[in-house]
């Protein structure tokens, strides 16, 4: 196998290779794979391929569209490769898809808590990981800094309408985060920018600019967020 042929086939639906590892201790379900490929979207393409793909009908449907789309689309992907597929949606007990992300050395913990990507910045998302019996060889990474290292401003923790982000609590240089706080801002008539538009502390990292998605998709994000939170 070969790290290019998964990322053409992957890239047909708009998905990206985000980084791989060769495994061990993946936990006694999933024996001892030689290569996990991690597969996600950065910046929109995914998008564009989703919304073709799934009407709005289907969107306003029980049960989580993305994640279907998601499934037959990497299934499909994995038959043809003779992986398995697995997703983070698969659960309980799901599988440690951030851990996994970072293991790659291509993922880093940001100050506001998602992973940050070197090129992508906070605009990717791990869809899915395709495991492989064979080990083969993955290419060599672009850095194995964070990006948040060398930014000394930080405009993340301060572009919080509501104020979320505590620093003076911080675990791994991740700030304490304020998920009841944040939920009820954008439920609110003052948080119609970061529900309409996407995280605005997101929105403010200076890493990934050409990634950022598009009014659609962050608003899809954020109806998936609130939901979730009850």
């Amino acid at each position: 196998m070969d790290i290019n042929v998964i990322q053409t086939a992957v890239s047909r639906s708009g998905l990206t290779v985000l980084g791989g590892f060769h495994g061990n201790g993946l936990g006694e379900d999933l024996g001892e794979p030689a290569t996990v490929v991690l597969v996600g979207n950065a910046g929109p393409a995914m998008w564009a391929a989703f919304s073709k793909a799934t009407t709005d009908r289907a969107r306003r449907e029980d049960g989580d569209p993305l994640d279907d789309w998601t499934r037959r689309v990497l299934e499909d992907v994995a038959g043809a490769l003779a992986a398995r597929a697995l997703f983070p949606f698969e659960g309980p007990p799901y599988h440690p898809f951030q851990q996994w992300a970072l293991r790659t050395g291509a993922a880093f913990v940001s100050p506001t808590g998602p992973l940050i990507h070197p090129e992508f910045g906070l605009w990717h998302a791990y869809r899915g990981a395709l495991v492989f019996d064979e080990r083969f060889d993955l290419p060599p990474l672009a850095t194995q800094e964070s990006p948040c290292g060398a930014c000394d401003d930080k405009p993340c923790l301060g572009a919080c309408p509501a104020d979320v982000f505590d620093m003076s609590n911080a675990t791994d240089g991740r700030a304490a985060y304020d998920v009841p706080a944040c939920v009820t801002h954008i439920a609110s008539p003052k948080g119609a920018p970061c529900f309409n538009e996407g995280c605005l502390a997101r929105r403010a990292c200076p890493v990934g600019g050409h990634y950022v998605y598009e009014r659609p998709q962050a608003n899809f994000h954020m109806v998936r967020f609130l939901k979730a939170q009850g």
